[in-house]
């Protein structure tokens, strides 16, 4: 046994408690007494408080939610302090979300220690302990030292030297961030380049020693506390929202302090799985996750995990400011056919990460990753698409996500271990203009672009007219890279400041076109002169250049550039200049030959490959690309671009439906661009024709339906139209015809009034036959027709797990033949009529069970018929009836009369009985109280009784008495317990007349004992030596042979049988010839007449049978009478002597009837009748057949 354990902390004097176990761990429950009142509950939590650690100066509080019956009182308490000082320790209720708080604004570290929070109710109290941790930061002046134990190791500074805000200082000039040496000693070696470049550092030499310097100290630091350290993986936006960064860390002490820190600041976190606390640290094994949830564009910065003080990993979290302003949407797609989630982006991003069922996805041959020239729109084409690729998709910009679902229908057209054909359709997307919303985005950024360019253009406009400042005194500047215009800005300011010429708008390098006109042009401030120059020789005009001046403006204008005109043209007025350089060249060309070739289509069929190929002169700088329907094409999944000195060539692999449009190979250098236009067609069989299907006409005798055309041919013309019939609610579809291409009509006129149809039309075109078209709901020939209503139900029956009901079907179909009915109930106080079958699982009979009921409530039923056209009027509801039992007398389910043990097994009896109320059972014995070693076991609806080891004294007669409140019921049970019989006693052998033997035997010893004992005679000859049975069933000790012939030797045996079976048998002596004769008395001395005549008479009755069904019967009785008596044999008063179906014999006296196979119409009252010329003799018994 278990004991409940006692405790008497928290209670009050003399009382005593039981501790209670919480769902929360942690929480320690007293109960003050052993059972609560109904409904009421002890104080618990649902949600406890968890430890915290965090900086001094912040603001910590503890949450909690307590729940109990009748509310509790809440309290908080520390373990080494008091906690009244209000402006310190604040205690709050929060009464609509259920929340109390304990809060500590500008925490200090004296307030670091163990809280309680204790709830306590009139039933028992619950309470939990808490940690606080505060972490010391800086020196105070006007703290006093405190004395540290030798074994206590004194908190370490922290290393770092990215600091707080609040506590950095202004860097000077040249000097570098921290967080770029922070960066770089937890970056990989491949991500240098890029924190460099973020940084403007561009001497790679100096800052790999300087970093190898740093690294090595860091080590040294990190060794004091870690053991190893690997495995850093930066900071990333997960699936769910959430942002992470890991590292697998061994600590040489596990209780050494872990600290977390933003941008120098200190985070508080929290270790406990499932709280839901912004940030998060959890352990497994040896990797540590830090999680960040409700991602926000504060969370941007700089995050450091620390370990007593020394930095261990350092990752930077960028939050690009992008947005979705069109998001992924469910898409139901076919099997084997492709699907499409496709988004608009706020602003350009070069490439956003796909996740399928939480799992990124890459571009292959199962995805393409598409993104639009100008970035906004983003796609993910699923290709191919099966059962298992349902799920949840996610598409994840920066913080921002979102989600849709994928559903994958089977095809259920393509028969069962057959696989469906490839589709060329595709399913999803948006299903706005995405187009459309990317330009509208990005003119709204254009704008916004050329905004800030005018503001900083207005400011830079600010700047040039205020007045110059003085000049500073000389000083050697540090020595810088600059480039060219930053020389000639700063050269013109210089001159703008004393009135000198200076160039506004100097030269630049340009492209000019062989036989076009060409003009370089140099703007000047004040008007002056100066020189050209072509590669260094002084240029002027002649030779088709003309050299000209307008007003602060020198331009060189080439008439027709040819090769010679290519160079470096410098104009220099006075001492400044300003050059640029001239490249002559020509736009590129296809051969007419070739350009011919290419532009006729290419046609293949679904599921091949095609390729186009475009020969092209060698030119530098030449840029190919290849469009389709305007849109660039991509190298990569089922796309293959081979660009070669001389020619391009363009593959698609597989071919869709998808893949057809117009192609286009561009050709595009510094000098112009040149286009070649060829088309792609893809045949394939057509798309279904266009829907929804339209119901033109409805009557009694003709439906027409109306189609539109496929939106997709297949690449070729619809040569006609197939049209299928289904009958609602069945599964047999049938070709009712076909119509040509031109017509998208159809009129159906072999219909019943009444009835529903669905119908399917297909698309057919040289490839094939397309999907169908389905209508989505049946269509029906004429108007509605419902029925009248039906009569109202009748309660046949109710018991506590059935009702029976009947109804009358409806007097006014209404020329419509009824399919079968509806029954609804409702129960009682309710006024909801509920279906107990469906409209589509009609019940056919006009009786029902029901069987839905709950015991103990009452209920109403109405019924409605159903036709084709569905449920007709209900019916007027029945009366209330209630699911219980009737009261009923007991009575007896098929009790067995009669049972036969063998000694020393079981005696179970099983009576099965229906009443109500349930009875009271008792057991009899002969009409006395049963022993108590005899049990009984008593469930509902059947008593037993069991004797678990029987002896022969057991054997009598049982009675169960059942009794109610309604009346009395009782029945008798025979049990016989016996055994295998012991032989009978000596045999004797007597003649008394000639060619007849008495043969005679002492009883066996449980003749006494067992009225259903009887005798088995065998008899065996000198002549065939065989033992046979001569008499059986003899309940007397004697036997009377007949037929003894002369000369022959007989020997007999005697068997006893019982309900067990035979006993060993006992031998007579041998009978010869001249043994035992009997003397015979002569003619007229000492004679005298006997007369052996007499009337009929019953020696051993019929006994009662209860036979099961289907088994064997034997019935037997004696006869004894002079002369034979003539036997007859009835059957509830008719006589069965000529009936075939009954085996009846008479062997001297012993009259048996045998039936093969017992069935219930044998059940019934026997009788058996012996006449003869003195008088009639009868005697009968009932035979009860069980089911």
């Amino acid at each position: 046994m278990f004991r409940k354990s006692k405790v008497t902390e928290g209670t009050s004097a003399g009382q005593v408690g039981f501790k209670k176990k919480s769902r929360v761990p942690g929480v320690m429950i007293t109960q003050y007494i052993e059972t609560l009142p109904e409904g009421k509950t002890h104080p618990d939590f649902t949600r406890k408080p968890i430890a915290l650690t965090i900086q001094e100066g912040k603001f910590a509080f503890f949450k909690a939610i307590v729940t109990g019956d009748p509310t509790p009182t809440v309290t908080w308490v520390r373990n080494n302090g008091d906690v009244s000082d209000t402006t310190r320790y604040q205690s709050k209720y929060d009464p609509n979300s259920n929340e109390h708080t304990f809060e500590m604004p500008n925490v200090q570290p004296d307030q670091a220690d163990t809280y309680k929070c204790i709830a306590v109710n009139e039933f028992g109290q619950a309470f939990v302990a808490v940690v606080l941790n505060v972490i010391e930061v800086g020196f105070k002046k006007n703290k006093a030292p405190e004395q540290v134990p030798d074994k206590i190791t004194p908190v370490l500074k922290r290393t770092s030297k990215i600091r707080p805000k609040s506590e950095q200082t202004e860097r000077k000039d040249g000097e570098i961030d921290p967080k770029f040496w922070e960066l770089l000693m937890s970056a990989d070696k491949k991500d240098y380049e890029s924190i460099c470049r973020e940084f403007g550092i561009t001497d790679f030499r100096w800052m790999l020693k300087k970093l190898n310097e740093m690294k090595k100290e860091r080590e040294e630091e990190q060794a004091t506390f870690v053991k190893n350290l690997s495995n850093l993986k930066p900071i990333n936006v997960n699936v769910d929202g959430t942002a992470s960064f890991e590292l697998d860390m061994d600590l040489l002490e596990p209780s050494s302090s872990i600290f977390i820190y933003k941008d120098g600041e200190m985070v508080p976190y929290t270790k406990e799985l499932g709280e839901k606390m912004k940030h998060s640290l959890n352990q497994v094994g040896r990797k540590y996750i830090f999680s960040m949830r409700d991602l926000l564009p504060d969370d941007a910065g700089l995050y450091q995990l620390d370990v007593e003080g020394v930095t261990m990993f350092s990752t930077e979290f960028k939050v690009p400011m992008v947005d979705f302003l069109v998001k992924i949407q469910e898409v139901k797609a076919m099997e084997r056919e492709d699907a499409v989630f496709e988004c608009v982006l706020s602003n350009p991003f070069s490439k956003i990460n796909w996740f399928g069922k939480n799992l990124p996805l890459e571009q292959g041959e199962k995805f393409d990753i598409e993104v639009s020239e100008d970035k906004l729109i983003h796609r993910l084409v699923i290709k191919d698409c099966m059962v298992v690729d349902k799920g949840i998709y996610s598409a994840c910009a920066g913080i921002k996500s979102c989600n849709a679902f994928l559903i994958v229908e089977p095809d259920k057209s393509v028969g069962k271990g057959k696989k469906s054909e490839r589709k060329t359709t595709r399913a999803g997307g948006s299903g706005v203009n995405l187009q459309q919303v990317a330009q509208e985005q990005q003119a709204k950024l254009e704008q916004q672009w050329e905004e800030r360019k005018e503001i900083i253009k207005q400011a830079q406009e600010e700047a040039a007219a205020a007045p110059p400042p003085e000049a500073p005194k000389p000083k050697t500047p540090e020595p810088a890279a600059v480039n060219a215009g930053e020389a000639i800005s700063s050269a013109n300011q210089d001159a703008e400041a004393v009135g000198e010429p200076c160039i506004t708008g100097g030269l630049s390098d340009t492209y000019a076109l062989r036989g076009s006109p060409h003009e370089l042009m140099v703007t000047m401030n004040i008007e002056c002169e100066g020189a050209w120059f072509k590669d260094g020789e002084p240029l002027s005009s002649g030779g088709g250049i003309t050299v000209f001046k307008e007003g602060t403006t020198h331009k060189i204008r080439i008439a027709s550039c040819q090769d010679d005109d290519s160079g470096v043209y410098r104009f220099a007025p006075g001492e400044l200049s300003t050059q640029g350089k001239v490249t002559v060249g020509d736009v590129p060309e296809f051969d007419p030959d070739d350009l011919h070739k290419f532009s006729k289509p290419v046609v293949v069929r679904v599921g091949q490959n095609a390729a186009f190929k475009m020969p092209f002169p060698p030119q530098e700088a030449l840029v190919v690309s290849w469009f389709k329907d305007g849109s660039e094409i991509k190298d990569g999944g089922g796309v293959k671009i081979v660009r070669e000195p001389n020619h391009s060539r363009l593959l698609f692999k597989d071919c869709l439906r998808t893949d057809a449009g117009e192609i286009k190979i561009q050709l595009k250098n510094p000098f112009g661009a040149i286009e070649a236009t060829s088309r792609l067609i893809v045949l394939d069989r057509p798309g279904p024709p266009d829907g929804p299907m339209e119901t033109v006409e409805t009557t009694s005798t003709v439906i027409e339906i109306k189609w539109n055309p496929p939106k997709d041919d297949g690449g070729s013309a619809v040569t006609h139209y197939i049209i299928e019939r289904q009958h609602a609610r069945q599964s047999l579809w049938t070709k009712l015809g076909d119509v040509s291409a031109d017509k998208t009509t159809f009129r159906d006129r072999n219909v019943t009034h009444g009835k529903k149809y669905n119908y399917r039309i297909f698309a057919e075109n040289p490839e094939g036959m397309s999907d169908p078209l389905e209508t989505t709901d049946s269509i029906m020939a004429g108007v509605l027709i419902l029925s009248g209503p039906p009569g109202a139900p009748i309660i046949v029956s109710a018991t506590k797990t059935c009702i029976h009901l009947t109804w009358t079907p409806p007097e006014d179909t209404r020329g419509v033949p009824i399919v079968g009915y509806l029954l609804e109930k409702m129960k009682k106080d309710t006024n909801q009529w509920v279906a107990i079958n469906a409209v589509n699982e009609p019940i056919e009979d006009i009786k029902s069970a029901v069987k839905d009921i709950t015991e103990g409530s009452e209920y109403q039923f109405r019924v409605s018929a159903i036709n084709e056209s569905g449920a007709g009027d209900p019916s007027p509801p029945s009366e209330m009836v209630c699911a219980k039992n009737p009261n009923m007398r007991p009575s007896f389910k098929d009790p067995l009369d009669f049972m036969v043990v063998r000694a020393g097994n079981s005696v179970r009896i099983k009576i099965n009985y229906e009443a109500e109320p349930p009875p009271t059972i008792t057991w009899l014995k002969e009409d006395e109280p049963i022993s108590p070693w005899i049990n009984v076991i008593n469930t509902e609806g059947m008593s037993q009784l069991v004797i678990p080891s029987s002896k022969r004294s057991d054997s009598a007669v049982y009675t169960i008495v059942a009794k109610n409140s309604v009346g009395e019921a009782s029945f008798d049970v025979e049990v016989r317990v016996t055994d295998e019989p012991k032989s009978p006693g000596p045999v004797e052998i007597q003649q008394t007349v000639h060619g007849k033997l008495l043969i005679s035997w002492a009883p066996s010893p449980d003749q006494e004992l067992d009225d259903r004992l009887y005798y088995v005679v065998s008899q065996c000859d000198s002549n065939n030596r065989m033992w046979k049975n001569v008499a059986d069933r003899l309940f007397a000790n004697s036997y009377t042979a007949i037929n003894i012939g002369a000369g022959i030797e007989y020997r007999f045996r005697i068997f006893a049988k019982n309900d067990m079976g035979l006993s060993d048998p006992s031998h007579s002596p041998p009978w010869g010839v001249n043994n035992n004769r009997v003397p015979v008395a002569a003619n007229g001395l000492n004679s005298s007449e006997v007369s052996f005549e007499r009337p009929p008479s019953i020696l051993v009755p019929l006994k009662v049978h209860t036979p099961p069904k289907g088994y064997q019967l034997f019935m037997t009785c004696a006869v004894r009478g002079c002369p034979t008596p003539n036997i007859s044999w009835y059957l509830d008063d008719i006589c069965i002597n000529s009936d075939n179906h009954y085996y009846m014999t008479n062997s001297f006296g012993v009259c048996s009837l045998y039936i093969l196979r017992v069935g219930v119409k044998d059940g019934g009252e026997y009788k058996v009748v012996a006449v003869n010329s003195f008088g009639q003799a009868e005697c009968s018994t009932k035979l009860v057949v069980k089911e």
